[in-house]
């Protein structure tokens, strides 16, 4: 499988998910809404959007979106969310695995991608599934021994 992101591999880990039945433009706010952003403070604020206490900021596919706190237009997009954390989690354990600090790690890039929609065959008719594959890769923030004194 090919990656979107084909920069420098070192000091970086990558997790996709393929497929997902999540819908595009949900996974694609929320990936605009989390890029560039540390680890642990992503995941934090994931859970608080499942717990549905903070919102996603809905800035491309926001018509008669209803405004929320501090924020604007705003959802919850909890599957979602459920699904790219998991992937986010993925990524960070992969990071592990290759030794990396998980307290020093970014979202160094983050996208959603439209996959295939099959047939969903229904009492009246048929419809098209949502579907999304997600590619994160994490990025190890390099410290340098000046910054640790």
């Amino acid at each position: 499988m090919k990656y979107a992101f084909q920069k420098n591999q070192e000091n970086s880990a990558k997790a996709c998910g393929r497929a997902l039945s999540i819908s595009t433009k949900k996974s694609v706010e929320i990936a605009n809404a989390i890029r560039g952003k540390p680890l642990q403070k992503t995941i934090d604020y994931l859970e608080r959007v499942m717990k549905m206490e903070k919102a996603i900021p809905i800035r491309k596919y926001g018509r008669d979106t209803a405004h929320k706190k501090e924020i604007g237009p705003g959802k919850y997009p909890v599957k979602a969310v459920k699904e790219i954390l998991n992937i986010i989690r993925s990524a960070a354990s992969n990071a592990q695995n290759k030794g990396m600090d998980t307290k020093s790690l970014y979202i160094e890039h983050i996208s959603a991608h439209k996959a295939s929609q099959p047939w969903h065959s229904g009492r009246q008719r048929r419809s098209r599934m949502k579907r999304a594959h997600i590619q994160v890769v994490l990025k190890e923030l390099k410290v340098s021994k000046a910054d640790k004194k």
